[in-house]
């Protein structure tokens, strides 16, 4: 289950749009009809069906990994549990939203936060009979695997699921156009607060299924859906103190700790500052009464100073020029904009910066990473303090009879905790490689390196090939990249944890899904325009049958793809080293496809 690209503005949208239209080489002129569907805020839940009736429920999870809560689910009467309907198809996961509505949450209010955490907490409920007692809801959007569904469009899709006896939003409309996303964006969040549940934004789909399967995914979220978030909540508060955090890839973050206030029924304690220069800019204060602002699962963030409430003893921040670790920080050149970044640095010392390394072992159990079940970012605090976790592989090493001593433990949790951390001694090379936190490695690029090395041996070996400018064929990877890549094999702890964790973990090689497509074995490069189909697609339909696509030509290069005014000097270069030059028309005969 995958997540979805945030918009916040009208600009979002119309890059949104034109992204799609790049991608499938279409102009602007050309209509894209959308479903436009609100997007309730609450826990997103899957139920799968075998000849139409409800086997297995299972939550979110981490998009890949998700709880078995069927049992929870059926006492939801909004779950059809037998689908008797001669169109339903054989197999089906259909994807939803549980909730509960704001007039059910007044009588649990006392209990809960908001409605999401109500009904999150309610699924999780071990005995389905606590659940029942839980006013839930359910409605449907979407659908993930399925075997004998005909239909063309979302929307038709959406009219079939309430034939088949499930609530859908009554809110939901197709429309043509980001002029009347937009009217219809306004006509909603004004009438927001009189809606029965509560909606965090307006998801917009292409409505056409043959227009989403060309268009596909990047890392996490579909190329063809986007969430337009409501405007943020705002609230007064008093700033108690200024903190500097230091993340993963070394940046200082300027935190402020103001007086708890609730914001759209989340209780905040912080706020970013942002950076050095947004402080300047601001003259913000310890001591200052600011308006903070909080937008969807946006980090809260400091909006304005009321100057007029300041008091005059007040001083100016003035901003460490040092990291804890004792370093100088730096402010890094951009050679792009040629000004110096506005975010000030601890140089990339990776685990030899305490600070760093700390938040470095909080990325590497995360979600998106090892995603190691109760081992979040405070007990990674905690066992940081009492020195049982300083690197990653001290993680695969824990000593479970001291931990059962500490307060707040025993032996059943120590247990639990064991059992969580040996459970994901097993994982894809694409998650190991993002969870080093290796800057400007993120999911996407972790996915383009898992591809190209195959395997962990060859990803650990590249210090001693010294093959990084190799690393420039990968379609995707830059030179930024590489040099982020260079300094993690530079330094001699990386190479050291890299080895050790070789030991403790099965770490899989990557699993091709179609490893037997016409293009088996293949390299390609495009140059020039082609006709009707974008290079994304192109790179999409090559990778979709096996082959690999490149961005330099090379004596690796197979086939040189031209379209409309190639470069010169790669028409010239593939030549001089016999590479196999092909129009458009040839590629696709390749395919079995016609242009």
């Amino acid at each position: 289950m995958l997540s979805l690209a945030n918009a916040f503005d009208e600009k979002d949208l119309v890059n949104f749009e034109k992204k799609i239209n790049n991608f499938l080489n279409i102009n602007d002129e050309h209509h894209i009809e959308y479903s436009v569907e609100p997007k309730i805020d609450g826990i997103s839940a899957s139920l799968i069906y075998e000849k139409g009736k409800f086997v297995t429920g299972l939550s979110r999870g981490d998009g890949k990994e998700g709880e078995d809560i069927t049992l929870n689910l059926k006492t939801i009467n909004d779950i059809p549990k037998t689908i008797k309907d001669k169109d339903f198809p054989d197999t089906i996961d259909i994807r939803g939203e549980v909730y509960i509505n704001n007039f059910d949450f007044e009588k649990l209010k006392d209990k809960f936060a908001n409605p999401r955490n109500a009904a999150s907490g309610s699924l999780r409920q071990k005995n389905p009979e606590d659940t029942k007692k839980i006013p839930l809801r359910f409605i449907a959007y979407s659908f993930g695997h399925q075997k004998g569904l005909k239909l063309e469009t979302q929307t038709d899709f959406l009219e079939k699921l309430h034939m088949w006896g499930f609530k859908t939003n009554p809110l939901n409309k197709k429309l043509i156009g980001v002029n009347n996303l937009i009217k219809n964006y306004d006509k909603i969040e004004k009438k927001r607060a009189d809606l029965e549940f509560d909606i965090d934004g307006i998801v917009y789909k292409i409505n056409n299924f043959q227009l989403q399967k060309r268009l596909g995914n990047v890392a996490n979220a579909p190329r063809w859906a986007i969430a337009h978030k409501f405007s943020a909540n705002k609230a007064i508060s008093e700033i108690k103190d200024i903190e500097i955090q230091i993340g993963r890839t070394g940046a200082l973050t300027p935190v402020a700790k103001i007086k708890p206030i609730n914001i759209g029924g989340v209780l905040v304690s912080n706020a970013t500052l942002h950076n050095e220069d947004e402080i300047l800019r601001k003259d913000i204060r310890v001591g200052d009464i600011v308006t903070v602002e909080r937008a969807g699962d946006v980090i809260p963030h400091v909006l304005s100073v009321d100057v007029s409430k300041r008091k005059n003893k007040s001083k100016k921040f003035t901003f460490p020029k040092k990291c804890p670790c004792g370093y100088e920080t730096i402010k890094e050149f951009n050679k792009v904009t040629k000004k110096f970044d506005a975010v000030r640095r601890c140089p990339d010392r990776g685990f030899e910066c305490d600070r760093i390394a700390k938040e470095k072992l909080k990325h590497f159990v995360s979600k998106e990473a090892f995603n190691i079940d109760g081992f979040g970012k405070k007990i990674v605090e905690n066992f940081w303090k009492l020195n049982l976790i300083k690197l990653p592989q001290d993680i695969f090493k824990l000593d479970y009879d001291k931990i059962q001593k500490l307060d707040g433990w025993g032996k059943l949790s120590a247990e639990n905790l064991r059992y969580s951390v040996d459970e994901k001694r097993q994982i894809s090379l694409e998650r190991f490689i993002y969870s080093l936190g290796i800057r400007h490695i993120g999911l996407e690029n972790a996915k383009l390196l898992s591809r190209y090395f195959g395997s962990f041996l060859k990803f650990k070996t590249l210090s001693k090939k010294n093959n990084y400018n190799d690393l420039l064929n990968i379609d995707g990877i830059g030179e930024t990249q590489i040099i982020s890549i260079k300094n993690f094999f530079s330094k001699n702890i990386n190479l050291t944890i890299l080895n050790e964790l070789d030991k403790l973990l099965d770490i899989q090689n990557v699993k091709v899904i179609n490893n037997n497509g016409v293009l088996r074995d293949k390299s390609f490069l495009v140059t020039g325009k082609l006709n009707n189909i974008s290079r994304a697609e192109v790179k999409s339909l090559i990778e979709e049958n096996s082959g690999t696509t490149v961005s330099s030509v090379s004596k690796k290069l197979d086939y040189l793809i031209t379209g409309e005014k190639p470069t010169k000097r790669k028409v010239e270069s593939a030549k001089a080293l016999n590479v196999k030059i092909i129009n458009q028309d040839e590629f696709l005969k390749m395919l079995n496809k016609t242009s």
